[in-house]
């Protein structure tokens, strides 16, 4: 199938952005969020930069050169945000990071399901901002990266689609009319009479398999160039957690004749020449745990049926244990850099 328009390049318009409320500091949930995007973004310049040098599909190139340009804009805009504050400029990542030379680890078609992947995550973070936001410039600058980071992942569905590289959620049955829950069994899953899955069960069931599939294949990645023998045993173990997770969903899909998102593992090479450094992949994986975290209570949120309901309960046990297990390597390497955090009063009143 062919695309059927010309992939366009689009950039985010910062030069709109001015702060409004000349005498308001920023509160601590625009720090926070603008801490967590400058840290994310500058991140993912180093990975789509390394991307952007080996991607040889000139369609999947013009998407992966956008979302370059996007976290370029949104680092440059919080960067301006934090000079004209007199704040501290986070250290994030840099070229030390990434070496754009060493031998391609992905293929083409994995930067598409890559970048769906961590813009769901980018959404989320900026969507749940804008709320929170007082100022009405970083008001505009969140609701900004939530419109372009949108434009972002309907592009990169877009392509997907035209090149046979997604998978389309399961469809079901249109209701012949409008009713109403009547017994208490249809929260069964264990025992009893046990329902068929509700549309949002098997939409969230989906999504997690979607997203697994990706860590899964960036954890093989990850795990065949980490230099440290303590970072590489850390992707391992969460190669097989996002693989039995993968599983589990897939197998409760599969009981219904609902077909789940395949594995990605093909589309990750052979080579063991690390294009990125140890700290970056490895805050790059606890941040996505993190946001798995939320998505699991997301699902758990929705899914009726106890025997989901269940399951999700014990993959937010697991990656909670996950992640914390991750902070403590980034901690003990020196690698994990301080959020912005309240004032300590009994400090403070000690001195």
């Amino acid at each position: 199938m062919e695309i059927k328009k010309p992939i366009q390049p689009f950039s985010f318009n910062h030069a709109k952005i001015n702060k409004m409320d000349s005498n308001e500091k920023l509160n601590s949930a625009e720090q926070a969020k603008l801490w967590s995007t400058y840290m994310g973004n500058t991140m993912a310049i180093c990975v789509l930069s390394y991307m952007l040098h080996h991607v040889e599909d000139q369609e999947i190139k013009i998407v992966v050169e956008n979302a370059l340009s996007l976290s370029e804009q949104f680092v440059k805009t919080i960067k301006e945000i934090f000079v004209q504050e007199n704040y501290p400029i986070p250290q994030g990542f840099t070229e030390e990071d990434v070496n754009v030379g060493a031998p391609r680890l992905f293929e083409d078609p994995f930067y598409l399901h890559y970048l769906k992947y961590v813009s769901k995550a980018g959404i989320s973070l900026y969507g749940i901002a804008v709320p929170l936001m007082i100022r009405s410039d970083i008001q505009t600058f969140f609701t900004k990266c939530v419109d372009s980071t949108m434009k972002l992942v309907n592009q990169v569905n877009e392509v997907s689609i035209a090149k046979g590289l997604i998978a389309k959620p399961a469809f079901t049955p249109y209701p012949s009319h409008v009713d109403f829950i009547k017994k208490q069994t249809y929260l069964n899953g264990f025992f009893g009479e046990v329902r068929p899955l509700q549309a949002l069960e098997i939409t969230h069931l989906y999504d997690n398999i979607e997203n697994n599939a990706t860590s899964r294949a960036v954890l093989i990645g990850f795990s065949q160039v980490a230099q440290s023998e303590q970072v590489r045993a850390y992707f391992l173990r969460g190669k097989e957690i996002v693989a039995k997770h993968y599983d589990i969903c897939s197998q409760v899909l599969q009981k219904e004749d609902v077909s789940s998102p395949p594995i990605l593992d093909t589309l990750v090479t052979t080579s063991t020449v690390p294009p990125f450094s140890d700290k970056l992949m490895m805050f790059h994986k606890l941040d996505m745990f993190s946001m798995r975290i939320r998505t699991y209570g997301n699902a758990l949120a929705v899914s009726a049926r106890h025997d989901i309901a269940a399951k999700y309960g014990r993959f937010l046990l697991e990656v909670g244990n996950y992640v914390e297990d991750g902070a403590n390597i980034l901690i003990e390497h020196g690698w994990l850099e301080q959020p912005p955090q309240a004032a300590d009063r009994e400090a403070l009143a000690s001195k």
